[in-house]
């Protein structure tokens, strides 16, 4: 249990540095939970891979292309559930954004499932954002 979990942590979290949308679908389970943190126009639980995607998309346009995954710091692994803590960076007029966060993610039948995420500095988050 605990290879495929890591496998496919792993996956994921290359094709969301590669911006791999095709195996970014594969990876992530049609209904999946997804809780993002925060008081900010993209807080709060996506009940898909369509509204993750969405949420993306927004982080995307509010940040002008500039959001990347800039370093995978580690990633643990107890069963289904893999642990990882990642660094993003953006910037947006006016803002930047350079923070960690850990991201606890649930695998089950080769897809990640639920999605729960952590944030260094929430703060920064909210006010980078915003509503």
């Amino acid at each position: 249990m605990e290879n495929q979990t890591l496998s496919v942590v792993k996956a994921f979290v290359t094709a969301v540095q590669q911006v791999d949308l095709e195996k970014l679908g594969a990876l992530l389970h049609p209904e999946i939970q997804w809780h993002q943190p925060g008081n900010n126009r993209f807080s709060g639980t996506k009940n898909s891979s369509g509204e993750v995607f969405q949420m993306v998309g927004g982080m995307f346009e509010v940040s002008a292309n500039t959001m990347t995954l800039s370093d995978v710091k580690s990633i643990t692994v107890n069963g289904d559930q893999a642990a990882v803590v990642l660094n993003w960076k953006a910037s947006r007029p006016g803002a930047t954004l350079d923070t960690d966060n850990v991201d606890v993610y649930t695998v089950k039948d080769g897809q990640i499932v639920a999605a729960k995420v952590y944030a260094a500095d929430l703060a920064h988050e909210d006010q980078f954002w915003g509503n």
